[in-house]
Protein backbone atom coordinates (compact mmCIF):
# COMPACT_ATOMS: atom_id res chain seq x y z
CA UNK A 1 0.00 0.00 0.00
CA UNK A 2 1.17 3.61 -0.96
CA UNK A 3 2.66 5.57 1.94
CA UNK A 4 1.33 9.24 1.41
CA UNK A 5 4.57 11.46 1.51
CA UNK A 6 5.30 14.27 4.63
CA UNK A 7 4.28 17.02 1.47
CA UNK A 8 1.04 15.37 0.84
CA UNK A 9 -1.20 18.16 1.65
CA UNK A 10 -4.53 19.65 0.62
CA UNK A 11 -4.70 21.65 -2.59
CA UNK A 12 -7.92 23.69 -3.37
CA UNK A 13 -9.92 22.23 -6.18
CA UNK A 14 -8.23 18.62 -6.02
CA UNK A 15 -9.19 15.55 -4.33
CA UNK A 16 -5.76 13.65 -4.00
CA UNK A 17 -3.52 14.76 -1.66
CA UNK A 18 -0.36 13.13 -3.23
CA UNK A 19 0.42 10.92 -5.81
CA UNK A 20 1.05 7.48 -5.34
CA UNK A 21 3.97 5.58 -7.74
CA UNK A 22 2.53 4.00 -10.43
CA UNK A 23 2.48 0.55 -9.71
CA UNK A 24 3.96 -0.32 -13.28
CA UNK A 25 7.03 1.48 -13.51
CA UNK A 26 10.29 -0.33 -12.78
CA UNK A 27 11.78 2.25 -10.61
CA UNK A 28 10.64 4.80 -7.48
CA UNK A 29 11.15 7.88 -6.32
CA UNK A 30 11.28 8.54 -2.90
CA UNK A 31 11.67 12.36 -1.32
CA UNK A 32 13.86 12.66 1.56
CA UNK A 33 14.45 15.57 3.74
CA UNK A 34 17.90 15.81 3.92
CA UNK A 35 18.18 19.08 5.12
CA UNK A 36 19.03 20.68 1.68
CA UNK A 37 16.84 23.56 0.02
CA UNK A 38 13.85 22.32 -1.92
CA UNK A 39 11.07 24.09 -3.91
CA UNK A 40 8.46 24.43 -2.38
CA UNK A 41 4.99 21.98 -3.26
CA UNK A 42 2.50 24.17 -5.16
CA UNK A 43 -0.55 24.46 -4.13
CA UNK A 44 -2.47 24.71 -6.62
CA UNK A 45 -1.99 22.61 -9.67
CA UNK A 46 -3.26 23.45 -13.30
CA UNK A 47 -4.62 20.98 -15.87
CA UNK A 48 -2.97 19.39 -18.55
CA UNK A 49 -4.37 17.84 -21.45
CA UNK A 50 -2.67 15.01 -24.18
CA UNK A 51 -4.31 13.56 -26.83
CA UNK A 52 -4.47 10.00 -27.93
CA UNK A 53 -5.29 8.78 -30.90
CA UNK A 54 -8.08 5.96 -30.68
CA UNK A 55 -7.71 2.80 -32.25
CA UNK A 56 -11.19 1.43 -30.96
CA UNK A 57 -13.93 2.82 -29.30
CA UNK A 58 -15.94 0.41 -27.36
CA UNK A 59 -14.46 -1.47 -24.23
CA UNK A 60 -16.03 -4.66 -23.57
CA UNK A 61 -16.78 -6.67 -19.98
CA UNK A 62 -18.35 -9.74 -19.39
CA UNK A 63 -19.47 -8.56 -15.59
CA UNK A 64 -22.26 -10.26 -13.35
CA UNK A 65 -22.26 -6.84 -11.57
CA UNK A 66 -22.97 -4.66 -14.64
CA UNK A 67 -26.25 -4.19 -16.38
CA UNK A 68 -23.87 -3.16 -19.76
CA UNK A 69 -21.37 -5.14 -21.83
CA UNK A 70 -19.79 -2.49 -23.41
CA UNK A 71 -18.96 1.25 -22.54
CA UNK A 72 -17.31 4.26 -24.32
CA UNK A 73 -15.26 6.92 -22.93
CA UNK A 74 -14.19 9.85 -24.46
CA UNK A 75 -11.19 10.76 -22.14
CA UNK A 76 -9.16 8.88 -19.74
CA UNK A 77 -8.48 10.92 -15.96
CA UNK A 78 -11.22 13.21 -14.18
CA UNK A 79 -11.15 16.68 -13.40
CA UNK A 80 -14.19 16.18 -10.94
CA UNK A 81 -11.49 14.97 -8.74
CA UNK A 82 -13.68 12.71 -6.85
CA UNK A 83 -10.93 11.14 -3.89
CA UNK A 84 -13.07 7.43 -4.18
CA UNK A 85 -13.01 7.45 -7.64
CA UNK A 86 -12.83 3.49 -8.45
CA UNK A 87 -11.38 4.27 -12.13
CA UNK A 88 -8.03 6.08 -10.27
CA UNK A 89 -6.01 2.99 -10.78
CA UNK A 90 -6.50 2.79 -14.51
CA UNK A 91 -4.17 5.93 -14.88
CA UNK A 92 -0.75 4.19 -14.07
CA UNK A 93 -1.79 1.98 -17.69
CA UNK A 94 -0.80 5.49 -19.11
CA UNK A 95 2.35 5.81 -17.02
CA UNK A 96 0.76 8.55 -14.73
CA UNK A 97 -0.26 8.27 -11.00
CA UNK A 98 -3.73 7.66 -9.83
CA UNK A 99 -3.56 10.32 -7.29
CA UNK A 100 -3.33 14.00 -8.76
CA UNK A 101 -1.89 13.14 -11.98
CA UNK A 102 -5.70 11.34 -12.25
CA UNK A 103 -7.56 14.78 -11.90
CA UNK A 104 -4.63 17.15 -13.65
CA UNK A 105 -3.43 15.37 -16.43
CA UNK A 106 -6.15 14.17 -18.98
CA UNK A 107 -6.14 12.63 -22.44
CA UNK A 108 -8.27 13.40 -24.76
CA UNK A 109 -9.28 10.51 -27.15
CA UNK A 110 -9.17 11.22 -30.93
CA UNK A 111 -10.85 9.65 -33.80
CA UNK A 112 -13.79 8.44 -31.53
CA UNK A 113 -16.44 8.99 -33.31
CA UNK A 114 -14.84 7.98 -36.44
CA UNK A 115 -13.51 4.54 -34.79
CA UNK A 116 -17.05 3.98 -33.11
CA UNK A 117 -18.67 4.19 -36.86
CA UNK A 118 -16.79 1.34 -37.74
CA UNK A 119 -17.21 -1.12 -35.06
CA UNK A 120 -21.01 0.02 -35.53
CA UNK A 121 -21.08 -1.01 -39.26
CA UNK A 122 -19.05 -4.54 -38.68
CA UNK A 123 -21.78 -7.42 -39.97
CA UNK A 124 -21.51 -9.41 -37.06
CA UNK A 125 -22.08 -6.44 -34.07
CA UNK A 126 -25.47 -7.53 -32.31
CA UNK A 127 -27.09 -4.33 -30.83
CA UNK A 128 -27.17 -3.54 -27.25
CA UNK A 129 -26.77 -0.35 -25.00
CA UNK A 130 -23.40 1.38 -24.98
CA UNK A 131 -22.69 2.75 -21.61
CA UNK A 132 -21.09 6.36 -22.08
CA UNK A 133 -19.08 6.55 -19.74
CA UNK A 134 -18.13 3.61 -17.90
CA UNK A 135 -14.93 5.14 -16.77
CA UNK A 136 -14.52 8.47 -16.27
CA UNK A 137 -17.27 11.37 -16.60
CA UNK A 138 -18.16 11.85 -20.24
CA UNK A 139 -19.54 15.48 -18.82
CA UNK A 140 -16.63 16.59 -17.26
CA UNK A 141 -15.18 20.06 -17.22
CA UNK A 142 -12.62 18.82 -20.54
CA UNK A 143 -15.95 18.21 -22.39
CA UNK A 144 -16.99 21.72 -22.96
CA UNK A 145 -13.88 22.47 -24.58
CA UNK A 146 -13.71 19.26 -26.80
CA UNK A 147 -17.17 17.94 -27.23
CA UNK A 148 -16.56 14.92 -28.08
CA UNK A 149 -19.65 13.07 -26.17
CA UNK A 150 -21.93 15.34 -27.71
CA UNK A 151 -20.47 14.15 -31.11
CA UNK A 152 -20.95 10.18 -29.98
CA UNK A 153 -25.03 10.88 -29.46
CA UNK A 154 -25.19 12.55 -32.52
CA UNK A 155 -23.51 9.24 -34.34
CA UNK A 156 -25.63 7.18 -31.93
CA UNK A 157 -29.14 9.31 -32.70
CA UNK A 158 -28.08 8.93 -36.51
CA UNK A 159 -28.16 5.20 -36.09
CA UNK A 160 -30.26 4.51 -33.64
CA UNK A 161 -28.10 3.07 -31.11
CA UNK A 162 -29.16 3.00 -27.63
CA UNK A 163 -27.59 4.37 -25.02
CA UNK A 164 -26.97 4.85 -20.75
CA UNK A 165 -25.56 7.55 -19.31
CA UNK A 166 -24.02 8.11 -15.91
CA UNK A 167 -22.94 11.71 -14.78
CA UNK A 168 -22.33 14.31 -12.13
CA UNK A 169 -21.60 17.03 -14.94
CA UNK A 170 -24.29 19.81 -15.50
CA UNK A 171 -22.80 19.84 -18.78
CA UNK A 172 -25.23 17.35 -19.72
CA UNK A 173 -27.82 20.30 -19.62
CA UNK A 174 -26.11 21.50 -22.81
CA UNK A 175 -27.41 17.99 -24.99
CA UNK A 176 -31.09 18.45 -23.69
CA UNK A 177 -32.22 18.75 -27.37
CA UNK A 178 -29.95 15.58 -28.43
CA UNK A 179 -31.51 13.64 -25.08
CA UNK A 180 -34.93 14.61 -25.13
CA UNK A 181 -34.80 12.96 -29.15
CA UNK A 182 -33.46 10.45 -28.06
CA UNK A 183 -35.57 9.65 -25.65
CA UNK A 184 -38.28 9.73 -27.91
CA UNK A 185 -37.45 7.02 -29.64
CA UNK A 186 -36.52 4.95 -26.50
CA UNK A 187 -33.01 5.14 -26.86
CA UNK A 188 -31.49 6.78 -23.68
CA UNK A 189 -31.61 6.31 -20.14
CA UNK A 190 -29.50 8.71 -17.66
CA UNK A 191 -28.56 8.44 -14.18
CA UNK A 192 -27.38 11.51 -11.96
CA UNK A 193 -25.09 10.20 -9.66
CA UNK A 194 -26.08 11.78 -5.90
CA UNK A 195 -23.21 11.52 -2.70
CA UNK A 196 -24.41 13.99 -0.33
CA UNK A 197 -26.46 17.25 0.26
CA UNK A 198 -23.74 18.53 2.32
CA UNK A 199 -22.07 21.26 0.40
CA UNK A 200 -19.28 21.54 2.02
CA UNK A 201 -18.51 17.77 2.46
CA UNK A 202 -18.68 17.73 -1.43
CA UNK A 203 -16.25 20.59 -1.93
CA UNK A 204 -13.51 18.17 -0.69
CA UNK A 205 -15.11 14.40 -1.58
CA UNK A 206 -15.64 16.11 -5.68
CA UNK A 207 -14.10 19.52 -5.80
CA UNK A 208 -14.91 19.97 -9.37
CA UNK A 209 -18.66 18.04 -9.97
CA UNK A 210 -21.40 19.23 -9.82
CA UNK A 211 -23.09 20.78 -6.78
CA UNK A 212 -25.89 18.49 -4.79
CA UNK A 213 -28.52 21.95 -5.40
CA UNK A 214 -27.60 21.70 -9.44
CA UNK A 215 -27.86 17.88 -9.81
CA UNK A 216 -31.59 17.56 -8.58
CA UNK A 217 -31.48 20.57 -10.92
CA UNK A 218 -29.84 18.10 -13.76
CA UNK A 219 -33.22 15.28 -12.94
CA UNK A 220 -35.74 18.40 -12.91
CA UNK A 221 -34.47 19.77 -16.23
CA UNK A 222 -33.95 15.99 -18.05
CA UNK A 223 -37.54 14.52 -16.56
CA UNK A 224 -39.03 17.59 -17.85
CA UNK A 225 -37.17 17.07 -21.21
CA UNK A 226 -38.93 13.54 -21.22
CA UNK A 227 -35.71 12.02 -21.04
CA UNK A 228 -36.09 9.31 -18.45
CA UNK A 229 -34.02 9.95 -15.58
CA UNK A 230 -32.92 8.24 -12.30
CA UNK A 231 -30.50 8.31 -9.31
CA UNK A 232 -27.50 6.81 -8.58
CA UNK A 233 -26.47 6.92 -4.82
CA UNK A 234 -22.85 6.32 -5.36
CA UNK A 235 -20.83 5.64 -3.19
CA UNK A 236 -22.06 5.16 0.47
CA UNK A 237 -19.45 5.78 2.75
CA UNK A 238 -19.77 3.87 5.75
CA UNK A 239 -19.73 6.64 8.56
CA UNK A 240 -19.74 9.52 6.60
CA UNK A 241 -22.74 9.60 4.19
CA UNK A 242 -24.70 6.45 4.96
CA UNK A 243 -26.85 8.23 7.20
CA UNK A 244 -28.72 10.44 4.10
CA UNK A 245 -29.15 7.34 2.12
CA UNK A 246 -33.02 8.28 2.54
CA UNK A 247 -33.30 11.88 1.81
CA UNK A 248 -30.68 11.56 -0.91
CA UNK A 249 -33.15 9.22 -2.41
CA UNK A 250 -36.44 11.36 -1.49
CA UNK A 251 -34.83 14.06 -2.91
CA UNK A 252 -34.19 12.36 -6.18
CA UNK A 253 -38.01 11.18 -6.25
CA UNK A 254 -38.96 14.97 -5.90
CA UNK A 255 -36.61 16.26 -8.50
CA UNK A 256 -38.03 13.56 -11.05
CA UNK A 257 -36.62 10.08 -10.51
CA UNK A 258 -38.05 7.21 -12.06
CA UNK A 259 -35.83 5.08 -10.14
CA UNK A 260 -32.79 4.91 -7.83
CA UNK A 261 -29.99 2.48 -7.56
CA UNK A 262 -26.90 2.47 -4.75
CA UNK A 263 -22.93 1.23 -4.43
CA UNK A 264 -20.73 1.03 -1.50
CA UNK A 265 -17.83 2.77 -1.29
CA UNK A 266 -15.00 0.99 -3.46
CA UNK A 267 -11.21 1.20 -2.57
CA UNK A 268 -9.21 -0.87 -5.16
CA UNK A 269 -5.41 -0.39 -5.32
CA UNK A 270 -4.23 2.66 -4.97
CA UNK A 271 -7.99 3.92 -3.62
CA UNK A 272 -6.88 2.70 -0.76
CA UNK A 273 -4.29 4.70 0.37
CA UNK A 274 -5.59 7.93 -1.64
CA UNK A 275 -9.04 8.17 0.45
CA UNK A 276 -7.61 7.29 3.96
CA UNK A 277 -5.03 9.96 3.76
CA UNK A 278 -7.87 12.44 2.55
CA UNK A 279 -10.11 11.18 5.63
CA UNK A 280 -7.00 11.94 7.57
CA UNK A 281 -6.43 15.80 6.44
CA UNK A 282 -10.49 16.35 6.57
CA UNK A 283 -11.82 14.42 9.09
CA UNK A 284 -9.43 13.15 11.03
CA UNK A 285 -12.13 12.79 13.88
CA UNK A 286 -14.09 10.16 12.17
CA UNK A 287 -11.06 8.77 10.55
CA UNK A 288 -10.83 5.31 12.69
CA UNK A 289 -14.21 5.04 12.09
CA UNK A 290 -14.61 5.07 8.69
CA UNK A 291 -12.07 2.88 7.88
CA UNK A 292 -13.66 0.04 10.53
CA UNK A 293 -17.01 0.36 9.15
CA UNK A 294 -15.55 -0.25 6.09
CA UNK A 295 -13.35 -3.03 6.79
CA UNK A 296 -16.52 -4.66 8.41
CA UNK A 297 -18.19 -4.54 5.14
CA UNK A 298 -15.31 -6.28 3.51
CA UNK A 299 -14.36 -8.78 5.09
CA UNK A 300 -11.60 -7.65 7.03
CA UNK A 301 -9.60 -5.63 4.08
CA UNK A 302 -9.85 -2.63 2.58
CA UNK A 303 -11.61 -3.69 -0.44
CA UNK A 304 -13.11 -7.34 -1.75
CA UNK A 305 -13.37 -7.27 -5.31
CA UNK A 306 -15.29 -10.75 -5.92
CA UNK A 307 -18.34 -10.22 -8.21
CA UNK A 308 -21.36 -10.11 -6.33
CA UNK A 309 -19.48 -8.39 -3.33
CA UNK A 310 -17.65 -5.78 -4.65
CA UNK A 311 -20.52 -3.25 -5.45
CA UNK A 312 -22.65 -4.05 -2.07
CA UNK A 313 -20.30 -5.51 0.29
CA UNK A 314 -20.95 -8.12 3.32
CA UNK A 315 -22.32 -8.45 6.62
CA UNK A 316 -24.34 -6.95 9.38
CA UNK A 317 -23.47 -3.30 7.75
CA UNK A 318 -23.58 -3.77 4.12
CA UNK A 319 -26.96 -6.09 4.89
CA UNK A 320 -28.55 -2.90 7.10
CA UNK A 321 -27.71 -0.59 4.10
CA UNK A 322 -29.51 -2.61 1.43
CA UNK A 323 -32.64 -3.19 3.43
CA UNK A 324 -32.70 0.39 4.51
CA UNK A 325 -32.57 1.10 0.92
CA UNK A 326 -35.15 -1.45 -0.46
CA UNK A 327 -37.63 -0.19 2.13
CA UNK A 328 -37.20 3.39 0.87
CA UNK A 329 -37.44 2.57 -2.72
CA UNK A 330 -41.01 0.81 -2.08
CA UNK A 331 -41.98 3.36 0.04
CA UNK A 332 -41.11 6.63 -2.82
CA UNK A 333 -42.48 4.01 -5.20
CA UNK A 334 -40.12 4.44 -8.20
CA UNK A 335 -41.84 3.67 -10.91
CA UNK A 336 -38.96 2.27 -12.56
CA UNK A 337 -36.97 3.36 -15.93
CA UNK A 338 -38.63 2.07 -19.33
CA UNK A 339 -36.93 -0.35 -21.57
CA UNK A 340 -34.18 0.59 -24.36
CA UNK A 341 -35.12 -0.13 -28.24
CA UNK A 342 -32.57 -2.28 -29.90
CA UNK A 343 -34.59 -3.12 -32.90
CA UNK A 344 -34.58 -0.01 -34.49
CA UNK A 345 -30.93 0.80 -34.95
CA UNK A 346 -29.53 0.83 -38.48
CA UNK A 347 -25.62 0.64 -38.86
CA UNK A 348 -23.51 3.49 -39.98
CA UNK A 349 -22.75 3.40 -43.90
CA UNK A 350 -19.48 1.75 -44.65
CA UNK A 351 -16.59 3.56 -46.31
CA UNK A 352 -17.43 3.08 -49.98
CA UNK A 353 -20.83 1.67 -49.72
CA UNK A 354 -22.15 5.21 -50.88
CA UNK A 355 -21.20 3.51 -54.42
CA UNK A 356 -22.27 0.18 -54.22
Amino acid sequence: MATPPRHALVRKGRGATFDPDNRFAPTRVEAVDDGWWQDAVPERLATEVAEERSRSALAWNRSPDLPFDRSLNPYRGCEHGCIYCYARPSHAYWDLSPGLDFETRLIARQGLVERLEEELAHPGYVCRPINLAGNTDAYQPLEAERGTTRRLLESLLACRHPVTLVTKGALILRDLDLLGELARHRLVRVLVSLTSLDTDLKRSLEPRAASPATRLRMIDRLAEAGVPVGTLISPVIPGLTDHELERLMGAARDAGAMDARWMLLRLPREVAPLFEDWLAQHYPERAAKVMSLIRQCRGGRDYDARFGHRMRGQGVFADLLDQRFRQAHRRLDFPGLPSLDCASFRPPRRQGELFE
